[in-house]
């Protein structure tokens, strides 16, 4: 597996008041659950208010219509907790829209707005294979923390096609 973060056009190098130089990462943030997530901003096509999932909801995925554009729902806290949550956030939670490699688009519903943040390179680490094996969050594949931050925040950095092959 490589351990590459992103190859992203969205690295930067972030100048503070004291002319420091800190390289940082754009990455979108959202909660599924107890889990803070990462994804590169490159691949977001946008963030709507919910609208409607169709589909059995046996397997966790279902259909939105936005626009001209059929989406495919992924509802991750099935995936890592076996509970929807897309019935829940229905009328007051986010569709996380995704481009993926092909040229579908994927929904991720998520129950509070998605975050564009700044992530300090330095504060991003490799999770250990272990870990990954080991956990749930098998998706992920780096973790930032940031213990300024009040309470202290762990990012887990997801690998977008593993996540959609879930």
């Amino acid at each position: 597996m490589k351990n590459t973060l992103v190859k992203s056009n969205a690295a930067s190098v972030q100048q503070g008041s004291r002319s420091d130089r800190i390289a940082s990462v754009k990455m979108i943030v959202f909660t599924v659950g107890t889990f803070n997530l990462a994804l590169p901003i490159e691949i977001v096509y946008k963030v709507l208010n919910q609208i409607p999932v169709y589909g059995s909801g046996l397997n966790g995925v279902g259909i939105a219509h936005v626009g001209d554009l059929e989406v495919t729902v992924i509802d991750l806290h099935r995936q890592l907790f076996q509970s929807s949550i897309i019935n829940e956030t229905a009328k007051k939670g986010y569709l996380l829209i995704l481009h993926s490699k092909s040229t579908d688009l994927y929904g991720i519903p998520v129950a509070s707005v998605p975050v564009l943040m700044d992530l300090p390179l330095a504060s991003i680490r490799v999770l250990p294979e272990s870990y990954r094996s080991g956990d749930i969050l098998q998706m992920a594949t780096h973790v930032c923390y940031l213990p300024e931050e009040e309470p202290p925040l762990t990012i887990f950095l997801v690998n977008p096609e593993q996540m959609l092959q879930s």
